[in-house]
């Protein structure tokens, strides 16, 4: 009787044989492998996430949790390089941003699994690095529970700064997700405003019979030119987009203080600019000096001297700074 049954079923057509194991096994088996995978990796980015609001990883997590599918989660990545031997300082402020930002998402009350935070450092995770051909740091991206990133899922960390407004702003543009940032109390301003006005009070009360200073020229003077400084360098700029203090390259360690567009800058670029502009400044003060005094002739002449080098050489030096940043500028003068 076997044997009769065997020899049917040889018979059998491949086309039959297939319909016929498909029948015979359970439906829905891979599908249910998939959601089963997909669950397991839900549940492991949960549990980090309850731990850290920053989820650390290293190559073979990134690939298995941030490329792999199936995932329905997006998931915000930030390439950095912490260790001290990297010498980043931009990676360590924009680290602190970035905290703040993964804590108020973890402790508000729309936490969900949709969204997740995590950092790949570059010592420990140098092949994902040269998987993206990445060559910069700190870097954020984001990883869509669908499709690849494109070129809106890079954030444009130059030209706008890594503030957690800023990178929550995105975030929203990206995802749909809204994360209202919670900063930690610091009373540092308070505390030094405070210190400040008890220091003009004391000052004050110490010299009450004798406010002349008050009504001193050159203390005003000088005063109204720091101002005048620090809001032409871009002071204001940087307090509202908190850019980072410099770019260091960690391929070849090539530190840049001059932002190469003319649509963002670095803070010790505006630290150079309003340096520059005081330079300037006293020169044409120098100028003044020599043509109004009435002092010896070659003492003025010295001074005129003076003031002309500083006026000519640090201008050529800004117009040199102007002329890199605005490129396809003609003109330069000195300096190119």
């Amino acid at each position: 009787m076997a044997s009769v049954w065997a020899k049917s079923f040889a018979k059998l057509p491949t086309v039959s044989v297939f319909l016929l194991l498909l029948i015979c096994l359970p439906p829905g088996g891979g599908q249910k492998k998939k959601e089963n995978l997909l669950s397991e990796k839900v549940d492991q980015m949960m549990e980090w996430s309850s731990r850290r609001s920053v989820v650390r990883m290293n190559g073979d997590k990134f690939r298995r949790f941030v490329k792999a599918p199936p995932r329905n989660y997006s998931v915000i990545v930030m390439f950095t390089a912490l260790q001290p031997q990297r010498q980043c300082s931009v990676c360590r402020q924009a680290n602190e941003e970035y905290q703040v930002l993964a804590n108020s998402w973890r402790y508000s009350s729309a936490f969900s699994n949709k969204l997740f935070f995590t950092v790949v450092d570059y010592d420990e995770g140098a092949d994902v690095f040269q998987q993206l051909n990445m060559n910069s740091a700190p870097t954020f991206m984001h990883f869509p529970a669908k499709g690849k990133p494109k070129r809106a899922d890079t954030f444009d960390l130059q030209r706008i700064g890594f503030a957690s407004e800023q990178l929550a702003k995105w975030i929203a543009d990206r995802t749909d997700v809204q994360i209202r940032v919670f900063r930690p109390p610091n009373y540092s301003g308070t505390i030094a405003l405070a210190l400040l006005v008890s220091l003009v009070g004391g000052l004050l009360y110490l010299r009450r019979n004798n406010l002349e200073f008050i009504y001193n020229k050159t203390g005003w003077a000088m005063a109204a030119l720091c101002v005048v400084f620090a809001m032409t360098s871009g002071q204001m700029w940087n307090h509202i987009r908190g850019p980072p203090y410099a770019h260091k390259n960690p391929q070849n360690g090539q530190v840049s203080y001059i932002h190469g567009s003319s649509q963002a800058q670095f803070v010790a670029e505006s630290h150079i600019i309003l340096l520059l502009n005081a330079a300037i400044t006293m020169g044409m003060v120098l100028l003044n000096e020599a043509a109004t005094s009435k002092g010896d002739v070659g003492k003025r002449r010295i001074i005129c001297l003076v003031g002309l080098g500083l006026v000519v050489f640090f201008f050529s030096f800004l117009l040199s700074i102007f002329r890199s940043k605005y490129h396809g500028y003609p003109y330069s003068f000195l300096i190119k």
